[in-house]
């Protein structure tokens, strides 16, 4: 089935980003036995997003409205219920479900980072599904990352070790030399080197960083 779930989900540039059996405490609809969680799949992600109806609209917020569409299809063809991490409430708890999937995994900066999304880690839904599988686990990047240049990428030490300052990040957005984060993405994620192994495009971290900043 995952084999399956993986196909059809390929053929909306998406990709299983992990997932887990489901147990108590979990905060899973009832009846779940399983949780497979969705995010963009690279290379060739941004350009089939740019090419969908909800970003050639010009309503508000096209990725979260192309998600839930296809996402929710996805969904009623293996008889799974659709969850996001938009919409709420309620407000699905994706972060620890990124960790329960042993793919996520909390980083030297506290951002998730994925075995292969590095800390480019976007997750557009989930499937909740009845059968209860068990996708295999990764291992973290950060367990073979001697340099962790995460720590001290940002410009403005606004994201470190002690977490995630975000007033001090929008101000250096603000100001002109915050350019470059904006343009081309958050320096910290840029400085993973497992991100830089995955083929994410700039305009689709541009489209994020203006998102968070608006």
């Amino acid at each position: 089935m995952l084999a399956r779930i993986e196909a059809r989900a390929a053929d909306h540039a998406l990709a299983i980003l992990g997932g887990f059996a489901a147990e108590p405490g979990d905060g899973l609809p009832e009846g779940t036995g399983s949780l497979i969680l969705l995010g963009p799949r690279e290379p060739g992600f941004w350009g089939y997003m740019t090419a969908q109806p909800e970003w050639r609209d010009g309503l508000p917020d096209p990725m979260d409205r192309w998600s839930a569409r296809t996402i929710t299809a996805l969904a009623a063809e293996f008889g799974a219920t659709a969850l996001f991490p938009f919409g709420g409430p309620p407000w699905w708890p994706f972060y620890a479900w990124a960790l329960r999937t042993g793919r996520a995994f909390a980083s030297p900066v506290r951002l998730i980072v994925h075995d292969e999304a590095g800390l480019f880690f976007s997750c557009r839904g989930a499937l909740a599904l009845r059968e209860r599988l068990q996708p295999v686990a990764g291992i973290s990047p950060c367990a073979r990352c001697a340099s962790q240049p995460c720590l001290s990428a940002c410009p403005v030490g606004a994201l470190g070790a002690e977490g995630y300052d975000v007033p001090a990040c929008h101000a250096f957005l603000d100001r002109p030399e915050g350019a470059p984060c904006l343009e081309h993405g958050c320096a910290v994620r840029r400085a993973c080197p497992r991100s830089q192994a995955h083929a994410r495009m700039e305009a689709q971290s541009a489209y994020h960083m203006r998102q968070f900043h608006r």
